[in-house]
This record gives structure tokens, sequence and C-alpha cells, in this order.
């Protein structure tokens, strides 16, 4: 599966950006997708993850609240609302898929995105 990120830009902080990540291929509905993050300097993280039926998403502690992960099967899109931005939100966002259910460790994902800048300034 190929993977396209978007939606990405320069926010100010409290404010808010739904990135995109659109999927090729007719198996995006058997995927399980997560959202990471890279700041400069710093190792990918993840930021929150959805199930193939989107019954289940899981969040990492600071954006809980404030993020949602969501996806529409139908249109092969997964979306990360990201509300009440802060200047630590700012990194390259990627989308990733994996076969399999939940993981937040970034390796075991096999397909990426090509990630999508996020700048929040304060």
């Amino acid at each position: 599966v190929q993977l396209q990120a978007s939606g990405g830009g320069l926010v100010q902080a409290g404010g808010s950006l739904r990135l995109s990540c659109t999927a090729s291929g007719r198996t995006f509905s058997s995927y399980y997708m997560g959202w990471f993050r890279q700041a400069p300097g710093k190792e990918r993280a993840f930021v929150g993850s959805i199930s193939w039926s989107g019954s289940s998403t899981y969040y990492v502690d600071s954006v809980r609240g404030r993020f949602t992960v969501s996806r529409d099967n139908a249109k092969n899109t997964v979306y990360l609302q990201m509300n009440s931005l802060k200047p630590e939100d700012t990194a390259n966002y990627y989308c990733a898929a994996r076969s399999g259910g939940y993981s937040a460790d970034y390796r075991v994902y096999a397909y990426w995105g090509q990630g999508t800048l996020v700048t929040v300034s304060s």
C-alpha cells in the first residue's frame, strides 16, 4: 500500500489542523493505521492509531483530548484532527500502516507516507 499525507502547515498556538493520509490499493480497510511525528533531532514518536474498523483508537498522553484519529475506509483515508495545538507539537507528521493490531512502535509499521510538516508558532 502507498500512503500520501497532506494537510500540514503553519498555525498559531491554540489553533487547529486536520491531516489526511490517503492510501492506494483495495485493501486499505484491512490495515491498522498509525500517526507518528518527528521533531528535529528527536526520534520518531507515536501520536495515535486506529483499528481497521475504526472502533478502537489509542493516543500518547501528551495529545489525548486534543487530537483525534479517524478513518473513512470508503475513501481509503485516515485523518488526524489536531486541536489546541502547542508549539511542542511542531514536527513532521507521518502516517503508517501495518498488518495486525495495535502498536506504538514505529519499527513494526511496514508502510509509510512521506510526512507533512506542522509548525505551531507561539
